[in-house]
């Protein structure tokens, strides 16, 4: 596992777009390539592009070298310090190691088992106290956000401490939350590994609603079991919450599909609800159904009936 130096700032900007980031000076455009905490910059994509080769899908600016077959890691390994040259890319070494099963990639555990949880920060939430004050609060939300992906059902798992948020100013610690924290806590004692698909196999995805929130797992099939590869979850925001149980399940699947983007690109989706969403899409009745069918048209998604129990956890 290769690392370079300073992740985003290594990816020049197209020329187009330097001016919408750079600093305007006398003697020109000054920032000329990625900053951290911009929406758009995706760090392991736009480094997979640098570095593309005959052997692309090997290679992103955080690199993994890994094979199935004995030495050819060593293969594709000797061919990278060229390939780092041609693009400019430099590499760090106190961060680059070699020969080993695994290892943290973008805050996850890489695994030969799968993808796991960042122990620290599954840590960081299990030795909290209570929250006192909202600032905690935001502090317990923050942390559970970096672990969402593992997390099912996080929005609802989440409500107590979200509705603090939106009344920040008479914060009140109730029972509920006494709980939720608790459940949490007692949840990340054993978080799910997540299993990394192969390249364009059929992956499945099931839904869930409730009142407030809507949810996803993605899937895949292994040896006869559906293993999970992304858990994701989306708030009902205003008027999306007076939405009709049927609609809110199809931005369950809308929110999915934007969060899951790579994946659905990359994969055939196969939605399992015992709902008929594909009729309604098809009808397309009402602009919001319209734009929502539209928006998922670029994928290849096929539905099929089946109860979303994957989501019970």
């Amino acid at each position: 596992m290769l690392d370079a130096y300073q992740g985003y700032n290594q990816i020049k900007l197209a020329k187009e777009d330097q001016e919408k980031t750079s600093f305007i000076t006398e003697r020109g455009l000054l920032l000329q390539r990625n900053a951290f905490g911009l929406k758009m910059p995706t760090l392991p994509a736009d480094g997979e592009q640098n570095l593309r080769t005959s052997n692309r899908k090997k290679y992103e600016i955080y690199v993994g070298i890994g094979e199935k077959r004995e030495g050819a890691s060593l293969d594709r390994l000797r061919g990278m310090p060229r390939t780092t040259q041609r693009h400019g890319v430099k590499l760090n070494p106190k961060k680059c190691v070699f020969g080993v099963e695994g290892g943290k990639f973008l805050g996850y555990l890489v695994t030969q088992r799968g993808i796991e949880a960042n122990p620290d920060k599954i840590q960081a939430i299990q030795q909290m106290r209570e929250p006192r004050n909202v600032r905690e609060v935001q502090q317990l939300t923050g942390r559970m956000a970096a672990l969402n992906r593992f997390i099912s059902r996080a929005g609802d798992k989440g409500l107590p401490f979200f509705k603090i948020l939106r009344n920040m100013k008479n914060f009140e610690w109730t029972e509920k939350c006494h709980q939720a924290f608790q459940e949490l806590k007692s949840y990340l004692t054993h978080p799910p590994l997540l299993s990394k698909p192969e390249p364009g196999e059929p992956l499945l995805l099931y839904l869930a609603i409730t009142k407030v929130a809507a949810s996803a797992v993605l899937t895949r099939e292994h040896e006869g079991e559906h293993r999970p590869v992304y858990y994701t979850s989306h708030m009902f925001q205003g008027a999306e919450s007076r939405y009709d149980p049927i609609e809110k399940l199809v931005l369950a699947l809308v929110s999915a599909a934007r969060k899951l983007r790579p994946y659905f690109l990359a994969h055939p989706i196969i939605v399992l609800t015992d709902k008929p969403l594909e009729n309604l899409l098809r009808k397309g009745t009402g602009s919001r159904m319209i734009k929502w069918s539209y928006e998922l048209n670029e994928f290849e998604l096929e539905y099929r009936p089946e109860l979303p129990s994957k989501l019970r956890r």
